[in-house]
């Protein structure tokens, strides 16, 4: 467990609009140690986020916001190719947003009302992939044999590194957020295997309430533009019609 001289360093970006909440994150977030900034209008959270002279640990984003809301914020980081860990907030009675978030790049959500204990816990695991993930950059490294190389899937001259969160192709590599990595993790640990659209849903993203999955669709389509030689007619990642989708690592 993280103490907060361990955490005193780490700079938590609050975006959120309802003042009574933020308050609240941001005293709880300064009880555990961490450093704190908060904006409440999209436009101005966004600026911050793309130009901030101190480096952001996390984000924790609220997805409705005055000016531009929180899934056009976390898009254009990933577009600018910032990948700092986006911990959304969704209300819960929109499901949609949760994938929403997810397909424009967040790593996490968590539904409104929440317990702030719950949010504090899922701050700290995404902290932990991040220093996870800069531990092995390091170790790999210093040595190219270091047995400490992270789990790794290869297929079709493409190598998907879960640890790191990339998918190396021939003339690319590809960042991937969490919920990328951990959908293609589930894939390809069934490969052949039908999935469907309702265990993605409840498996990997922990969704557990009516939501269209049209979201899910469109989600598919960004993985294949990653893992396609043509994502028009893809060879891998098979959509099984009217029931989910299917991975085949040698078609």
């Amino acid at each position: 467990m993280n103490t907060a001289k361990d955490q005193e360093a780490l700079l938590i970006a609050v975006i959120e609009d309802e003042e009574h909440l933020a308050h609240g994150l941001l005293f709880n977030l300064q009880a555990e140690g961490y450093r704190t900034h908060h904006e409440s209008d999209g436009d101005a959270a966004l600026e911050y986020l793309l130009h901030a002279d101190d480096a952001i640990a996390a984000v924790v984003l609220d997805c409705m916001l005055p000016g531009r809301d929180g899934v056009e914020i976390v898009r254009a980081l990933r577009e600018a190719q910032r990948y700092t860990p986006v911990l959304m907030l969704t209300a819960r009675s929109r499901p949609e947003e949760v994938l929403e978030g997810l397909e424009a790049g967040a790593d996490d959500y968590l539904a409104k009302p929440f317990d702030l204990s719950i949010l504090l816990v899922r701050i700290k695991s995404l902290l932990r992939r991040t220093a996870w993930q800069r531990n092995h950059v390091a170790a790999t490294t210093e040595t190219a044999s270091s047995a400490m190389a992270s789990p790794e899937y290869h297929f079709n001259h493409r190598t998907i590194r879960f640890e790191e969160l990339e998918l190396v192709a021939p003339n690319r590599t590809t960042h991937l957020t969490v919920m990328e990595a951990d959908l293609l993790r589930y894939l390809t640990e069934r490969v052949g295997q039908i999935v469907s659209r309702k265990e993605i849903l409840e498996q990997v993203w922990r969704v557990h309430e009516d939501t269209d999955t049209r979201a899910i669709d469109n989600f598919i389509v960004r993985l294949r533009r990653y893992i396609e030689d043509d994502p028009a007619h893809p060879q891998h990642l098979l959509t099984v019609r009217g029931v989910g989708y299917r991975f085949l690592a040698n078609p």
